[in-house]
């Protein structure tokens, strides 16, 4: 089964709002940044149907065109509730961290990269979670 989140469309009213509440007290030489996080269920169906090298030609094509300064890629494990069979479903995922540069910039290619792995993939969704976090490189 497909993984499903809540759209990434939905969240660009939430990314907006965030960028006006005030950031973190960072120490350390950190910044105050949004943190995103993309997360990509692996079944088609009811198998798996994005494979390791399925994903990383996907990250290769699309993340990283996108944020070429860097991300992290997180194995995971998804669980839901399927909302037509009311059965708990668990499947294989891929969670990806970007720590955003310029929040104006770069909402919404977290949008664009949901919408390409829903087509290529055929998923009804890409979860995003965003949060306001100290970030230093």
């Amino acid at each position: 089964m497909r993984i499903r989140f809540m759209f990434a469309a939905m969240f660009a009213p939430v990314l907006a709002s965030c960028a006006s509440l005030p950031g973190p007290a960072c120490g350390g030489g950190a910044e105050p940044k949004l943190v995103a996080q993309l997360l990509f269920g692996r079944n088609i169906g009811e198998r798996l149907g994005v494979s390791e090298n399925d994903f990383r030609r996907f990250i290769d094509a699309e993340v990283t065109p996108r944020f070429s300064d860097g991300f992290t890629v997180l194995d995971g494990r998804g669980q839901y509730r399927d909302s037509s069979s009311n059965r708990i479903t668990r499947e294989p995922s891929k969670v990806v961290m970007i720590v955003l540069g310029d929040e104006t910039r770069d909402a919404p290619r977290l949008d664009e990269i949901a919408e390409a792995y829903k087509k290529k993939f055929n998923q009804q969704s890409v979860g995003l979670v965003t949060q306001r976090s100290c970030a230093r490189f």
